[in-house]
Parts: structure tokens; sequence; C-alpha cells
């Protein structure tokens, strides 16, 4: 039940924003009672840490361990949050824009365990074996272009999407 929680929120978020995530709203997108949901989460705020660390986990799941070859981690990430081919933005299955709403919506604590997350990944992305210049470059275009996909700022999409990616793909790959 806690993940049919859990992904009812997550399309309350894409598709209504955070305002929308309310107990009687998220319960009813996910066919539960009010008093169902509330034994799992008991206000908002746990309902958005909930969808927050479980996209976290997903997210790791992806990356590589410590010691991989270099530019592995960068690889990961690029391939973890850009998908080859184009996808229309707002899905409700583009994790990234969802943890970012998670993140911006859940209130300090939430903002705060996402911020962690960020500074160990970072860390992780300038110890790639990659100049950690280029690592971060990467990093900085793939945040950007989830944003613009979050926020509908002109994403960038059909040839152009493949052709950032490989862009992307390319600094890594020269830079390993």
């Amino acid at each position: 039940m806690r993940d049919r929680i859990l992904d009812a929120v997550e399309r309350v978020l894409v598709s209504a924003g955070a305002d929308a995530v309310r107990l009687d709203a998220v319960a009813a997108e996910a066919g539960v009672s009010k008093g169902g949901l509330l034994h799992h989460f008991r206000s908002k705020q746990a309902l958005l840490e909930g969808v927050l660390n479980r996209l976290v986990d997903r997210f790791e799941a992806e990356l590589p361990p410590g010691g991989s070859p270099p530019g592995a981690f960068t690889r990961a990430w690029l391939d973890a949050t850009i998908p080859d081919a184009d996808a229309p933005a707002r899905d409700h299955t583009d994790q990234v824009s969802v943890a970012l709403l998670a993140g911006m919506s859940g209130g300090p604590e939430v903002l705060a365990a996402l911020r962690r997350h960020y500074e160990t990944w970072q860390r992780r992305l300038a110890d790639d074996g990659l100049d950690p210049a280029t690592a971060t470059l990467v990093r900085l275009a793939v945040d950007g272009w989830w944003m613009a996909r979050l926020l509908d700022l002109a994403p960038p999409g059909g040839d152009l999407h493949r052709q950032v990616r490989a862009r992307l793909t390319a600094m890594i790959e020269e830079g390993a």
C-alpha cells in the first residue's frame, strides 16, 4: 500500500503541483481511505519525504559503486537522468522532476535531505577519474535539462535532444 500511495503522490505532484498534494487528494488518487494513508504517512511532509527517499534509492541503485572505471559515475548520472530518446515532459515517470518537486515543496527538512544527497553525489562526480570541471559541467547540464522539462522552459526535443545528449556523452568519453 505504501508504494501505491507514493505513486499517487508522484502523479499529483507532476499533474497539479505541490499545492495539490493534500492528504485527502492523495488518498483518493491512491484509492485508499484517509485513515489508511495516515497509517503510513502522518503529514504532507511525510508523503514528500517518502517520495524523495524512494526516488533517491532508485537513483542510487543505478549508480556504480566506488572504484569503478574513470567516468563511470558521470556516465551513469547522465544515463539515469536523460533518456536516449526524447520523452514527453512532465510525465509522472520523469523521476528527476518528481524528486525536484518533492525536494522544493516538502519544507526545509526535505530540501536539506536533497541537498545532502547532492553534496555526496558531487563529491563522487569530482572523484570519478575525469577532470572535476568536466564531470561538474555534465551534472549542471543534466540539472538544467530536467529543470527545463519540469518548468517547460523550452526543453530540447527531437534531434536537438539527441544531439545534446550525444555531446555530453562525448565529453565524458573524451575525459575518461
